[in-house]
């Protein structure tokens, strides 16, 4: 017949055991927390901005009256908020890579791992893997943060900027090479 003290021992064993997971899984899921929220906040400014920029030409097509006092201004207002809102679509996008193609096409985030990259190319040191990325950009290594980043590359090896040589270790494609164009 077992002891009292052997199965009060086998007791706290076992709620040790649950602690400690239920302990990994509140981390995981602050990580996951912090990327949400980290991404909620980027949303909401990117939103912000969308709504200024579209305000001048909601205002033009709303107010013809004034439109029709000030023609050549109300012109080139239309022409300067068409192309505004198109210079910020291209940015929320990765453009399929190709000679020339400036780097400011990108978002902050695919530039800065197109920048440690081409550095390290330039340097003649190996490709880097999304942990590396992650530990060298300063953030937690956490599976959250790593993903996103493997998401981000991915989206530029699909679309020609980046090169996968090895599964999950990245570095720029042939003829891509600086910050001030494609090439």
């Amino acid at each position: 017949m077992p002891s009292v003290v052997g199965l009060l021992e086998q007791r706290e064993l076992v709620a040790r055991r649950r602690v400690d997971e239920l302990r990994e899984e509140a981390d995981r899921i602050q990580a996951e927390l912090a990327v949400a929220e980290r991404d909620w906040k980027e949303w909401a400014i990117a939103r912000s901005r969308v709504g200024e920029v579209l305000a001048p030409a909601d205002e033009t097509e709303h107010g013809d009256d004034q439109a029709d006092r000030t023609a050549p201004a109300a012109d080139g207002q239309a022409e300067e908020a068409s192309s505004v809102p198109e210079a910020a679509k291209t940015k929320s996008q990765v453009p399929v890579w190709r000679e020339g193609l400036a780097w400011s096409m990108l978002s902050v985030d695919y530039q800065r791992i197109l920048t440690a990259l081409t550095d390290r190319a330039r340097l003649g040191q190996g490709p880097l893997t999304c942990q590396e990325m992650a530990t060298l950009f300063g953030m937690d290594v956490v599976p959250a943060q790593v993903e996103a980043l493997r998401s981000k590359a991915k989206r530029l090896v699909a679309r020609g900027w980046l090169a996968e040589p090895a599964p999950g270790r990245f570095t720029p494609a042939r003829g891509v090479s600086g910050p001030g164009g494609g090439s």
